[in-house]
């Protein structure tokens, strides 16, 4: 329950800058080949800045 309400209040404040500056990175990225795995980062990053309270890091 805690960590729902944590990504709710994160997601509308300021969560959903940091998400949208990682996904224009990880599209950036992956314009050249050599950028697609960090492209690949970027955009597991923005999941993780969307929805931080709970989240897995594999």
């Amino acid at each position: 329950m805690g960590s729902a309400l944590g990504n709710f209040l994160r997601a509308i404040t300021f969560g959903w800058m940091f998400a949208l500056s990682y996904v224009l990175a990880g599209i950036f990225n992956c314009v050249t080949i050599i950028g697609i795995p960090f492209g690949r980062q970027a955009f597991k990053l923005a999941k993780l800045a969307w929805a931080p309270f709970g989240a897995e890091i594999l």
